[in-house]
């Protein structure tokens, strides 16, 4: 394995996290506006309040898929043709939360309802079954020595990838909260502190039954134990510091916190891959490898050039994006509007 190899791989990982660090909040905040918003006008704050900054979060995970096309294509093959119809549910979820957003605002007040409901549902779909796709594939899937995969309905599905489609979405969930109580005034933002405070408990039952699916249905423990129960111990770790932050209404803290369980759990599964990039159940000489799913050394030469040109522009954007619009959103209920 090549420096490069491994940078890459790295990269990727650092782009699905920020993915689930920034748009998780989303998901979050589209669930929440049935989960806690009472009315049209709470609905209202809660989109204002992702209104500015939901399209380009969703530019990270564009991004990581683009990324592994170009640095291993092998992998990406093996991924997106084994999990075409799941991936293709993971697209229409982010198309029916996308064109929710401005349906509801332009449609006429019966049919509001409607398109609340379609953004609730594309914010949970979407998390959901990434939850899934991640963790079945770290359990192993049937790819053969031509890195097909010829997978089975209980393949995808089973207790551990439910397990994990469920964490990740009470996770988004959570941190869509923590997001709500630092964006918004009024009401709706001491609810959401009571309830992330509550649906914390079920997280933390949530992590055991995970932690134990993971020692049995992976090998994670046995080719990395000192990396695996490490970053256990760091999601658990942030997961109390994020409820101990609600607790205390620090309202950053908390949010920060949960974002970084995200990170940290991200990290989890980029390590006990590595140095695969895919895992086979049929025999472990099939596993998909950095070294041999990578593109060649000059195109991930060129690749990394261009990174480290843009990137800081990338980011110089994303962070000014994020201070012009820092200031809470406030309930304005004669208006109907969060803005």
């Amino acid at each position: 394995m090549s420096p490069l190899q491994f940078i890459w791989f790295l990269l990727i990982g650092v782009l699905f996290a920020g993915f689930f660090f920034l748009e998780g909040f989303d998901f979050g905040v589209g669930m929440a506006t049935k989960g806690l918003a009472v009315n049209e006008q709470e609905k209202d704050q809660l989109i204002a309040t992702i209104g500015p900054i939901w399209d380009g979060n969703e530019v990270w995970l564009i991004t990581a898929g683009g990324a592994m096309f170009a640095s291993f294509p092998f992998w990406y093959s093996a991924l997106f043709s084994g999990y075409y119809l799941l991936f293709f549910i993971i697209l229409v979820g982010l198309i029916i939360r996308g064109v929710s957003f401005e349906f509801k605002a332009q449609s006429l007040d019966h049919k509001k309802g409607f398109w609340g409901a379609t953004l609730a549902l594309g914010s949970l779909i979407v998390p959901f079954f990434f939850g899934v796709v991640f963790i079945s594939m770290i359990q192993g899937m049937p790819i053969d020595a031509k890195g097909n995969m010829t997978a089975s309905f209980t393949d995808y599905i089973n207790w551990f990838s439910v397990v994990g489609g469920v964490a990740v979405t009470l996770m988004s969930y959570l941190h869509g909260l923590n997001y709500i109580a630092l964006k918004t005034t009024g009401p709706i933002r001491q609810r959401a502190k009571n309830q992330a405070s509550m649906f914390y408990w079920i997280l933390y039952a949530g992590l055991v039954v995970f932690a134990i699916l993971l020692y049995f249905k992976t090998d994670f423990f046995t080719v990395h134990f000192v990396a695996t129960l490490g970053l256990l111990v760091l999601i658990v770790l942030l997961t109390v510091g994020a409820h101990l932050s609600v607790i205390k209404s620090k309202e950053m803290a908390a949010f920060l916190a949960s974002g970084l369980t995200f990170v940290a759990l991200v990290a989890l599964l980029f390590t006990g891959l590595f140095p695969r990039v895919m895992i086979s159940s049929i025999s472990p000489k099939y596993d998909l490898l950095i070294s041999t799913a990578s593109s060649s050394p000059y195109t991930l030469k060129v690749m990394t050039i261009v990174v480290c040109v843009f990137l800081p522009f990338v980011l110089a954007y994303i962070g000014w994006t994020y201070y012009i619009f820092h200031e809470r959103i406030s309930h304005r209920p004669e208006t109907g509007s969060g803005y």
